[in-house]
């Protein structure tokens, strides 16, 4: 199956669905010990289910899969200058690619069923072998870097009890390699412990709600994509050459001052909102304001 899925530019691997309760434990075990934010427990990863949708009957394996995905540069006009604004992968026209890696596995797997998986994907995609992660607590795949997005379905197909399935641990390029560390603005990767203080990460803090502003410790200058971060990638040693960047769509300076001003959806001109649509931002509008404002100073 895996040969077939990296003709479509897709790589993966099947795990059976015994493996859920170790998914389940091992997140638990991380908040007990205190090692992940109650804030990220409440906003995050409550939201997991471990376990098929109802009416998906039969059940017996996971598949994690992974498409290339690359960087989005956007172009805002403030004062007559044109400005590069960045998305690191993982943040936008994810739901396109889960369509598209849904139809690859539904058409390779006939006669068997699939439907998507609620679970955290990256903790999955170590466990089963497909990635690794990096001191920074995101994961690394051969051959993408960390430029990807992952998919999760259930399936019927039956699978090897056994599978691969591993611990989660550090890849062995991280042990000697501190240059994540040294980057990272708001010291968030830190030598003593494998889990990051996420609490302290950017990509924490500009994903909250639109109405939550900024920290006062975290410097205007450490800002620099409209959501998520780019520093610890762009550093890191494992994606080299990996990082894809594709342009993306230009607003113009009153596009630009209505997005500054959080003008909401249905006070926007229908040519804009179409704009939004089409890059997948009507999403994130709510974070546009605060997010947008530091990068066009």
């Amino acid at each position: 199956m895996s040969v077939r899925l990296e003709e479509h530019g897709l790589s993966a691997r099947i795990v059976p669905i015994s493996r859920l309760d170790d998914l389940r434990q091992g997140f638990d075990g991380l908040i007990q010990q205190g090692l992940i934010d109650e804030g990220l427990n409440q906003e995050y990863l409550k939201r997991f289910v471990y376990r098929p949708p109802e009416g998906f009957s039969g059940a017996m394996s996971v598949i994690v899969m992974a498409s290339r995905m690359p960087a989005i540069r956007f172009s805002f006009i403030k004062n007559e200058v044109k400005i590069p604004v960045y998305i690191p992968p993982t943040y936008i026209h994810g739901a396109r690619y889960d369509r598209k890696a849904q139809d690859t596995l539904a058409e390779l797997l006939t006669p068997y069923k699939v439907t998507p998986a609620v679970l955290p994907k990256k903790l999955l995609a170590v466990r089963s072998g497909l990635a690794a992660y990096g001191r920074n607590n995101i994961t690394y795949i051969e051959g993408l870097g960390s430029c990807y997005w992952l998919s999760a379905f259930y399936t019927d197909m039956p699978c090897a009890e056994e599978g691969t399935w591993r611990e989660p641990t550090m890849m062995e390029s991280c042990n000697d390699c501190s240059i994540c560390r040294d980057n990272c603005p708001t010291g968030a990767i830190v030598e003593n412990r494998f889990l990051l203080h996420a609490e302290r990460c950017i990509v924490f803090h500009n994903e909250m709600p639109g109405n939550v502003p900024f920290p006062s410790w975290m410097d205007e200058t450490w800002h620099n994509s409209l959501v998520g971060c780019l520093y610890c990638q762009e550093y890191c040693p494992e994606n080299k050459g990996m990082i894809d960047i594709v342009d993306g769509a230009e607003f113009s300076r009153e596009e630009t001052e209505l997005l500054l001003a959080g003008t909401p959806e249905d006070k926007l001109p229908a040519p804009l909102v179409k704009k939004l649509e089409e890059c997948d931002l009507l999403s994130i509008l709510d974070i546009i304001p605060r997010n947008l404002t530091p990068l066009l100073h």
